[in-house]
């Protein structure tokens, strides 16, 4: 009795070999899909057309909202004027560190802070306005951005109709 399994009676998936449609394992990709339809989305049945009008919409309402917002920055102070070269200082010890010994936990620690600390302090500088608009284009804005997430979250649900009900 030594057919498709091996010689102890476990078949080459169980042995630790890879599995193959041979020796009953693996996955087909295809034969999971054929009985999906190309209007299924996300694993459910129907809602492609939702999905695309959702994301059109969550696009233009996105780009109109993000049009309208100016974002600036002002210098750089950190408990004083002139102080990006302190800011800077532990990340150039770190890299010098790093440069140095590549292992050095230290050089990694000093490079990982300094660069969180510089983007954390580039962050604490912006400041970001909203645009004066109208109310009118305020709302189509959102309605757009609301109703597209909407649509796509409907659209990730089971339909009536399909195969897979």
């Amino acid at each position: 009795m030594q057919g498709a399994s091996g010689p102890t009676g476990a078949s080459a998936a169980d042995q630790g070999g890879p599995p193959t449609k041979a020796n009953g394992g693996g996955s087909d990709i295809l034969g999971l899909m054929a009985d999906h339809r190309m209007s299924d989305v996300g694993g459910t049945s129907g809602g492609l057309g939702n999905f695309l009008a959702g994301f059109a919409m969550t696009c233009v309402g996105g780009y109109l909202l993000s049009n309208q917002v100016m974002v600036g920055s002002s210098y750089w102070n950190f408990y004083g004027s002139n102080t990006f070269g302190i800011t800077l200082l532990p990340m150039l010890i770190g890299i010098g560190l790093l440069f140095f010994s590549g292992r050095n936990a230290v050089g990694w620690l000093l490079t990982g802070g300094g660069a969180l600390f510089i983007l954390a302090g580039v962050i604490a500088n912006l400041h970001i306005y909203f645009q004066p608009t109208s109310l009118f284009n305020t709302l189509v804005m959102l309605i757009l951005l609301a109703g597209g997430l909407g649509l796509i979250a409907r659209a990730l649900r089971p339909h009536g109709g399909g195969a897979a009900e």
